[in-house]
């Protein structure tokens, strides 16, 4: 219908689309898995939206904007179109950029593939509340800089990763009767260590060095757990592996691949202003201590 002159012209009716599903948000890369030639389904753990599962188009060519900022152990601002059973990523802008220092030490590496598993597993599609985003970001940006042997870090991660999904071992009182402590029995069972009047026969037995290192890193005591030796370490790390194992009710596959050797990282060789700095992520990121 056309005008007449003088007046305006109609107004075209158009379908009301309401607001444009789109969001942002900070998020870490716990997995990757390939879609059709050129796309890759991620999956992230971000701090406001919790588990996210987005298709990255075009993410595998050559030429892709945004490919690098989408892997493993990489933190990205993302903007994204919210769809019906996959998002899609807009944007990505990269905030931490820790998978090359990572990568580059197996040991550190297999760390990492521990935790980010280990974040997918223990957090829902509410992805746990910003707690777990910001400990495994913080774990990351620790490891990623060599400030602690990567299986310190690795068994420090699991413990409060554990704590804050609700699971967190007793290391003083009895995890049973509340008797107060110190005890020597370990029971992952009954949630961590126990009187010798409610443990079972054949219970394991925890050196005092070890439940001094256990409690050190669910508290963050660093000196304390650096200092540990090997023997004292080892142990540690066979409760904690069974201890988390046992809750998340499931293997970790990438669990036995760990290097658990004791050496010196070799950030630490180096002089303050020599150690890599892998980008900062935002100062709202809390520190893995």
């Amino acid at each position: 219908m056309e005008a007449r002159a003088g007046e305006r012209p109609p107004r075209r009716r158009t379908r009301d689309t309401g607001a444009v599903p789109t969001y942002r948000d900070e998020a870490v890369v716990l997995r990757t898995h390939k879609l059709g030639e050129a796309d890759r389904i991620i999956t992230m753990l971000g701090r406001s939206h919790g588990k996210i599962r987005a298709v990255a188009k075009g993410v595998r060519r050559t030429a892709s904007r945004f490919g690098s900022r989408l892997e493993p152990f990489m933190v990205a601002d993302l903007q994204l179109y919210r769809g019906r059973s996959l998002d899609i990523i807009q944007q990505a802008v990269s905030l931490g950029s820790y998978g090359d220092e990572i990568s580059a030490d197996y040991a550190r590496y297999t760390a990492a593939s521990v935790m980010v598993e280990t974040a997918d597993k223990v957090t829902g599609d509410d992805g746990g509340g910003p707690q777990q985003y910001l400990l495994l970001v913080g774990a990351l940006r620790s490891l990623s800089r060599g400030e602690h042997h990567a299986s310190l870090t690795l068994d420090s991660y699991l413990l409060r990763a554990l704590s804050i999904a609700g699971w967190a071992p007793s290391f003083a009182d009895c995890a049973v009767t509340g008797a107060p402590g110190p005890h020597s029995a370990f029971v992952v069972q009954l949630g961590g260590m126990v009187a010798d009047g409610v443990a079972p026969s054949g219970a394991p037995r925890v050196s005092p060095a070890t439940l001094e290192l256990l409690g050190a890193l669910l508290t963050g005591d660093w000196p304390t757990a650096d200092a540990a030796d090997e023997r004292t370490r080892a142990q540690a790390s066979g409760l904690i592996a069974a201890y988390t194992q046992f809750h998340l009710e499931r293997g970790l596959r990438s669990l036995p691949h760990v290097d658990r050797t004791l050496h010196v990282e070799p950030a630490l060789h180096l002089a303050a202003d020599e150690r890599p700095h892998p980008a900062p992520v935002t100062s709202t990121t809390q520190e893995f201590a």
